[in-house]
């Protein structure tokens, strides 16, 4: 299955799709903010990652963009709950920035499993 990068800085939702995705084999991995995912990408590259907009320290912008020019094969899936300009705004403005997939929170799960499928489909069965 896929390495994921979780990156957002409420602990309950790394938490939460931490459980999800482990059970459906995904090898996932987690950070608190873009400059912590910029080392744990660089130590060893996710095939996907999933990006929160508003953060501390450095914010999902700013890691999309770096993201896009050094791991250009590596999926992001933009979420947010909002911020000064709801989530609407942020997740476009993020999709322009070469977000493969964009999510309102609180997500639905069953979405997300299903974009990771279409960016990363499951090996063939022999």
């Amino acid at each position: 299955m896929a390495r994921i990068l979780v990156v957002d800085d409420d602990e309950q939702v790394r938490i939460m799709l931490e459980i999800a995705l482990s059970r459906d084999s995904h090898e996932v991995v987690t950070a608190e903010n873009g400059a912590v995912a910029s080392m744990r990408q660089s130590e060893r590259p996710a095939d996907v990652v999933i990006m929160d907009i508003i953060m501390p320290e450095k914010e999902g912008f700013e890691t999309i963009i770096e993201f896009r020019r050094e791991y250009p094969e590596t999926k992001i899936i933009a979420i947010s709950g909002g911020g000064r300009l709801g989530p609407d705004q942020y997740l476009k403005l993020a999709k322009t920035m070469g977000a493969d997939f964009i999510f309102e929170k609180p997500l639905q799960i069953l979405q997300l499993r299903e974009a990771i499928h279409s960016l990363v489909p499951a090996p063939a069965k022999e």
